[in-house]
């Protein structure tokens, strides 16, 4: 603070669109600023010209691009050599799910996961869908949450994304991961439409 002419609240100075902030009684005279909660520049001074209220929301994509390279990175587990099929889960799925890759494998159905760890999503996600011709995306809700932000944020193609979804009020086990990929597969392989939701009852 001592060697800045002007504190900026919402100045990106070294371009991760993460800003610099102080606490309360750093200093006697910078590092305070009053704040609304509308558009504001660079300094926190209110403010209504749209070039700098595009400024700031580029920034703040900025920041989450930023995040993307901080953040927890995904576990991501191969099985054999240039696998087409891959499972995807996060949170309370991941007993289930990785039970779920050996049970299948015994029955000779191979299968790669990657368990999501943060959002945003890293690059090392982008490149596991992008190995990947199918994915299963287990998920403990109705809608198929996670699948959806995969489809919105990564701009994935929604048919190679198939929900396997659990939500009857008890925990999802490996199981019903299992036989749901098996009958999905099944229903593949007969010729029918490929675009099958499998959920629990």
């Amino acid at each position: 603070l001592e060697e800045m002419g002007k504190f900026g609240r919402y100045l990106d100075s070294d371009g991760d669109g993460i800003c610099y902030r102080t606490y309360p009684g750093t200093h006697p005279t910078k590092g305070a600023f009053f704040t609304r909660g509308t558009s504001r520049d660079h300094y926190a001074v209110y403010t209504e010209l749209g070039d700098i209220y595009v400024d700031n929301v580029d920034r703040l994509n900025r920041k989450f691009d930023t995040a993307a390279t901080l953040l927890p990175k995904p576990v991501i587990r191969t099985r054999g050599k240039g696998g087409k099929t891959g499972l995807i889960y996060y949170g309370t799925t991941s007993a289930a799910a990785t039970e779920t890759v050996d049970l299948l494998a015994a029955k000779g159905i191979s299968l790669d996961s990657c368990c999501i760890k943060s959002f945003p999503f890293s690059e090392e996600v982008v490149q596991f869908i992008d190995n990947h011709e199918r994915l299963y995306v287990v998920e403990q809700n109705r809608d198929g949450q996670m699948r959806t932000l995969l489809i919105n944020e990564l701009e994935t193609n929604p048919k190679k994304l198939t929900k396997v979804v659990h939500y009857d009020g008890l925990p999802i086990s490996a199981r019903f991961i299992s036989s749901s990929i098996e009958a999905h597969q099944q229903h593949n392989s007969a010729g029918k439409r490929s675009t099958l939701k499998v959920a629990s009852r």
